[in-house]
């Protein structure tokens, strides 16, 4: 990955210019979702239609082998983490969203599912320190704002 450019958007998120933020964080996910290149992006894509259609095993399964065989590839551990948020699995979604951050510590959609799955556990403050950890890269993140309060108003 071209590190002066990821430094580049994540300056970018930080921007006053919603359509600077907005582009900046399309291309991070793009950036994310390709890094290992085509096929094991048609993996994951696969992985989430199947599950789109209710099929949590056969998801699951690919998304198993996609980290089993790439295990540095950030975006199949947070594809699994969101396939087992969805499932209320939320401890293993937690493990993956914590893996997701050691190979890509600025990984925001990472943080974000990892507040959001502390949170539904009642966990609040660890899902306030996620979901602040989310704002330090994305300050302009309404939704994470929204969910600051939200779990504070619950401690």
């Amino acid at each position: 990955m071209n590190q002066n450019l990821i430094d580049k958007l994540l300056l970018d998120l930080k921007s006053s210019d919603v359509n600077i933020r907005e582009r900046a964080t399309s291309q991070l996910w793009r950036i994310w979702f390709w890094q290992k290149g085509k096929i094991p992006l048609e993996q994951i894509e696969e992985s989430e239609r199947l599950l789109s259609e209710g099929n949590v095993a056969a998801a699951n399964l690919i998304l198993d082998d996609l980290v089993d065989a790439l295990p540095d590839f950030a975006e199949a551990w947070n594809r699994r983490a969101v396939l087992w948020f969805t499932t209320k699995n939320y401890d293993r979604a937690i493990t993956d969203c914590e893996m997701v951050l050691k190979i890509n510590p600025v990984h925001f959609g990472a943080l974000h599912g990892l507040g959001l799955c502390h949170a539904a556990l009642g966990n609040y403050s660890a899902a306030i320190r996620a979901f602040r950890s989310a704002l330090d890269i994305q300050p302009h993140a309404i939704e994470n704002q929204r969910l600051i309060l939200e779990c504070t108003a619950r401690l």
